[in-house]
């Protein structure tokens, strides 16, 4: 991939990943938010500089080393949900301590970038790119990181979006993950119920990724109907069949409900036989908007967090790959500019503003 101090020219981009000048323009006029970006994990085991511009490292971008702030800047990733991912082998008051001190630690790292500004909100999203600058929302992936005191959830107010669960059993619920321990029951415990009300009083995303069948049922018969949910990083049943998809039936609670559904670019999920592709992510895409409509669909690529992507979708310098492929199946302007980024933004607007 070439390197560039900033958003290479049209015509130098679109020549270098091989598609049309169209697909290079449309995506550089257009807002951009991925949900789900999890690369501060490597900060924390290695180091990872967010600020520095590496290449794909030791595993040629597979797992880690997909994203940094310069490439996020000359990918035009106008915005993104920068991760907290909750170490779950710790004892619970050993969480909460990790989860502040991380929190206070991504949150420096980023405001310390002239180029990003930290935001929690539409209207404060609108204002950082009105400047120029990189719009960085703050998430929490595994909610047992607050489990210890569910007190602790009043102080996360500014953060945009917690799940319940992440790959492991939690005392909220059940994970989707296939693994026989049921420590805690099959669905949302009591607690996890209190979680998700209290997160929902916060005007936090419930984000239901990652949770069993059961546990996604059953926190969407106690969450506050007024208000959307979303499932951020995700592939879709109706295309493959996996134990971390959606089916049909989650997929329209979740726009009953006003939120939306984020496509992972994790290659197992996206197709069960041969090499999955940006294609195979526009498959996702469409399968959502067949079954609702192109108000839900959005990205959630789960990069950095130990995924494999599909080769030509390896870091956000080949994001107009993915419009150039909607564009071929000729999907028109506005249903692109909603999948990139409009239809998370609205429904950003509908809870906080």
């Amino acid at each position: 991939m070439p390197s560039f101090a900033e958003e290479p020219s049209v015509e130098s981009w679109a020549r270098a990943l091989g598609i049309s000048e169209a697909a290079v323009e449309l995506h550089r006029h257009s807002e951009v938010l991925d949900l789900h970006v999890d690369s501060f994990i490597w900060t924390r085991l290695f180091g990872y500089d967010l600020r520095r511009r590496h290449g794909l490292g030791p595993l040629r971008g597979n797992f880690l080393s997909q994203v940094d702030l310069p490439r996020a800047l000359e990918g035009h990733l106008t915005s993104a949900t920068w991760v907290l991912t909750t170490n779950p082998f710790v004892p619970s008051s050993v969480r909460r301590r990790l989860f502040f001190s991380n929190l206070a630690r991504l949150e420096r790292e980023l405001s310390a970038d002239p180029r990003v500004t930290l935001v929690t909100n539409a209207a404060e999203h609108r204002a950082a790119r009105a400047a120029g600058k990189h719009a960085a929302f703050v998430g929490i992936q595994g909610g047992n990181a607050l489990d210890h005191d569910l007190d602790d959830v009043a102080k996360i107010g500014r953060l945009l979006r917690c799940t319940l669960v992440h790959l492991t059993p939690a005392s909220l619920g059940q994970t989707s993950a296939p693994y026989p321990t049921r420590l805690f029951g099959d669905g949302l415990t009591d607690r996890g119920r209190e979680m998700v009300q209290r997160l929902e009083a916060q005007n936090v995303f419930l984000d239901l990724a990652h949770a069993s069948r059961k546990t996604f049922f059953d926190a969407v018969a106690v969450h506050d109907r007024e208000k959307p949910f979303w499932v951020t990083h995700t592939g879709v049943e109706g295309v493959r069949p996996h134990w971390r998809n959606l089916t049909d039936e989650q997929i329209r609670l979740v726009a009953e409900s006003g939120g939306i559904v984020g496509i992972m670019f994790q290659s197992s999920f996206l197709v069960g036989e041969g090499a999955a592709t940006v294609e195979s992510v526009v498959d996702h895409l469409e399968h959502v908007i067949r079954v609702t409509n192109e108000d839900v669909p959005a990205i959630g690529s789960d990069w950095d967090g130990a995924i494999t992507p599909p080769r030509d979708l390896m870091t956000p310098f080949d994001l107009p790959r993915l419009v150039d492929a909607m564009l071929r199946r000729g999907w028109s302007e506005t249903r692109i500019r909603k999948i990139l980024a409009e239809n998370a933004l609205a429904s950003i607007a509908r809870l906080r503003g």
